[in-house]
């Protein structure tokens, strides 16, 4: 089983546990249920609507055919490459180079790239850059990275409705057993929502070595995501996005700064590395990636 899956299936079991822990430690087996109704309604939401909410809070712009022919033609040659039907193609006004991909699954997918990335990349890298994009959509990454964001926003919208219950005298009655001493459950009501933070920016991670992979096997060209990358990364530094955080995750790079000890809340791998690991299959056979 692929390392990178098997990590974001255990992260991902870790999280919904976390969401049932804090139901139990704030109102027992009914606060379990309640959790996991609401987590569930949530995710049934954000199944329809996260790609349009996407697009709309980066100020994405959808473009045809005849407004943007080069793009599209590159769009429709990686799509057949990846063999996944071409996705809607749109456009953010933007000088800082980045690009992503959303869609609940490859029939319903859009990709976004900034009016800066296509300045700054020749046509090969942005075809290594719309592979890892279109490798997103091809491994339902579009569709994990909404249900753990949807789960982890659930876990913390919980967690500070429990603060502010506790805060006015509220909170779980003295006859409901659930299971957890006072203090446990008022520190699981403080830590659950750092936790859960931390659990879905390490599936990001995970997603993104793998769309790397993926990637750089669709194109049949690992330099090219790798020397996209490096541009990217300077671009960004210069130039950042600066985006709503609840849409970070969806970029190629990271549209942050940060570094140190900040790298725990980092959406993204090292980009050091992930270029380290584009140039290792380089390395190998084609046959091999």
């Amino acid at each position: 089983m692929n390392t990178n899956f098997l990590k974001t299936v255990l992260l991902l079991t870790a999280l919904t546990v976390l969401l049932v822990l804090l139901g139990k430690a704030i109102a027992g087996t009914s606060g379990m249920v309640v959790a996991l109704v609401f987590a569930a309604l949530m995710n049934f939401f954000s199944y329809w609507f996260s790609d349009k909410i996407a697009l709309a809070m980066s100020g994405a712009r959808e473009v045809s055919y005849d407004e943007a022919p080069q793009l599209y033609r590159l769009v429709e040659q990686v799509a057949q490459w990846a063999r996944i039907p071409r996705p809607r193609v749109y456009i953010i006004e933007s000088e800082s180079p980045n690009a992503f991909a959303t869609g609940r699954d490859p029939n319903h997918a859009a990709v976004a790239v900034t009016t800066g990335i296509l300045r700054l990349l020749d046509e090969r890298e942005l075809a290594g850059v719309l592979a890892h994009e279109l490798g997103h959509i091809r491994n339902r990454d579009t569709l994990i990275m909404t249900v753990v964001a949807t789960i982890a926003g659930a876990i913390t919208m919980i967690a500070n409705m429990a603060q502010w219950a506790l805060f006015f005298g509220g909170g779980r009655s003295d006859d409901e057993d659930s299971g957890m001493h006072p203090l446990a459950a008022l520190l699981m009501i403080i830590v659950a929502p750092i936790v859960a933070t931390l659990i879905q920016l390490a599936i990001s991670r995970a997603r993104e070595f793998e769309a790397d992979a993926t990637g750089a096997r669709i194109c049949g060209d690992p330099l090219a995501l790798a020397s996209a990358l490096e541009k990217l990364e300077r671009g960004a530094a210069l130039l950042p996005l600066n985006p709503n955080p609840a849409t970070a995750h969806l970029y190629i790079v990271n549209p942050f700064g940060g570094g140190g000890w900040q790298s725990l809340f980092m959406t993204h791998p090292p980009i050091a590395e992930r270029i380290a690991r584009l140039r290792a299959m380089a390395m190998r056979p084609a046959l091999s990636y």
